[in-house]
């Protein structure tokens, strides 16, 4: 099964190779059938013309003549290999160079006669013929005539030459022969060399076949050697290329089950213990309001978790419509802002810079990124320590671009976790403890958001100074399928 690509290449290229080679044959046999009639056309032809120059003109006594010049026929027929015949001018033979006439005065070429018909032709213009003779033969021969003139310009009889085509079928074999024997060499070598070339041009698809099979069943490690600059190498490193990228694919989606295993395994055994302490008594009942709320918190963490991811599944998915509409940054900002007003004023947190973009206007989904907003306000809320405050910068540039920057104060981000506070499930404190509100998702989502927007978000930050996340929104924002990575 492995090899079917390489048989039919091979076989292929080799049945193309024969056809060739047996088109190049009927080619050849044509070419050299046709230079042989025009050698033979002209030899005959000259010959005939040689003899009728001789004998025309020479006396009116043609018959006696005609037998006094048999050394010179006889000469011209084995300098042609052919046979020699002269006729009168009503196509009587009267001498014939070959061996049956010089036995019985009789022979095939003088019984009959030369046909009126030949005889009118030969009168007519130089005559030449590859055949039969109009019939007079039974197998296939080359034959030239000419008119004999007398003194008077008087046509006095006939001389022909004829020579069987079965010479042509002699050369044939023989050239056939040279050529077979000068080509079998070379193609073998080429034979050869198409095999090699064959194998090497379908083994990398073998390896890629092999690889396929193993990345069904786990394994993303095989990789396809490149060597070359063509399609093969141009595909081996595509394969290649996505190899690395199933690879990574398939340790972010273990990542991924095994934090939202962990995540959701915090808060579900927290719950089950308090439960159980509750139902077995050893939580005393002056303390179960005190655990029960402890639950409660768990809970809403829990369903923040899955409500998080649930908005993650619907943003890569692509199931969320990207609606997009012009309205102002900080009216959305205010929506947000207004909605945490019981936890920005439990923690007497300052809000400034919203004075400065009230004309600001993005063209984006309202709805996503309320969310993204929400997030980053959250984020800054939850980290910024009490009496502080949480500073907004809104502006637009000449090229259309708006910039969105939110800053807080406190415990800050370390440089070297800078570069993964997008990643899903990440968190400052790698702990992951009960005590901690965040999904690990909220950066993410933002990211995801941002990136629907063709924009972009930076963060910078100053450890036990302040975080301050920027986002950039291009001027043509159109949305975007998210990119997977």
């Amino acid at each position: 099964m492995r090899n079917r690509l390489f048989q039919k290449l091979f076989f292929t290229t080799v049945l193309g190779l024969m056809v060739s080679i047996f088109i190049m044959l009927i080619l050849l046999g044509v070419s050299v059938n046709n230079y042989f009639v025009k050698e033979r056309q002209t030899l005959l032809t000259e010959s005939c013309t040689t003899i009728a120059n001789v004998l025309s003109g020479e006396t009116d006594n043609s018959t006696g003549f005609f037998i006094s010049l048999n050394g010179v026929v006889e000469v011209v027929s084995k300098a042609v290999t052919g046979e020699t015949y002269v006729s009168d001018s009503d196509g009587h033979i009267l001498h014939c160079s070959c061996d049956e006439w010089k036995k019985q005065k009789s022979c095939i070429h003088s019984n009959g006669g030369i046909s009126d018909e030949v005889l009118a032709e030969v009168s007519n213009s130089e005559f030449f013929e590859f055949g039969h003779l109009k019939g007079r033969f039974e197998n296939i021969y080359y034959t030239a005539g000419r008119p004999i003139y007398n003194r008077d310009s008087k046509i006095v009889g006939f001389v022909f030459i004829s020579q069987p085509a079965s010479q042509l079928e002699t050369v044939w074999t023989e050239l056939s022969s040279i050529f077979v024997v000068c080509a079998i060499i070379p193609i073998v070598l080429l034979f050869i060399y198409l095999f090699a070339m064959t194998k090497k041009m379908t083994k990398p698809i073998n390896l890629m076949s092999e690889a396929a099979v193993n990345m069904s069943k786990g394994d993303f490690s095989k990789r396809i050697p490149v060597s070359g600059n063509d399609e093969i190498s141009d595909l081996a490193e595509a394969f290649n290329r996505m190899s690395n990228s199933l690879s990574q694919l398939e340790g972010m989606r273990r990542s991924f089950i095994a934090n939202v295993s962990h995540e959701l395994r915090t808060p579900m055994t927290t719950i089950g213990g308090f439960i159980d302490g509750i139902l077995d008594g050893t939580i005393p009942p002056e303390r179960r309001e005190y655990y029960l709320e402890l639950v409660s918190n768990e809970i809403r963490r829990l369903s923040r978790l899955v409500q998080s991811m649930l908005s993650l599944a619907r943003l890569e998915s692509g199931e969320h419509k990207v609606n997009m509409s012009e309205f102002q940054l900080c009216d959305l900002v205010c929506e947000v802002l207004f909605s945490q007003e019981q936890r920005i004023e439990s923690k007497k947190i300052e809000i400034s810079g919203l004075e400065n973009g009230g004309d600001i206007k993005v063209n984006a989904d309202r709805d996503l990124i309320y969310q993204a907003v929400y997030n980053l306000v959250d984020n800054a809320i939850k980290f910024t320590p009490e009496g502080g405050t949480i500073a907004f910068d809104i502006g637009a540039d000449f090229d259309g671009r708006v910039h969105f920057k939110i800053k807080n104060p406190g415990k800050g981000i370390n440089p070297e976790e800078l570069q993964y506070v997008f990643d899903r499930f990440y968190k400052t404190d790698r702990s992951r403890s009960a005590n901690k509100d965040g999904t690990g998702l909220g950066l993410y989502i933002v990211k995801t958001i941002i990136d629907i927007h063709k924009g972009n978000i930076t963060v910078s930050s100053v450890p036990n100074e302040f975080t301050e996340f920027e986002i950039v929104f291009s001027a043509e924002n159109k949305p975007t399928a998210i990119e997977r990575k």
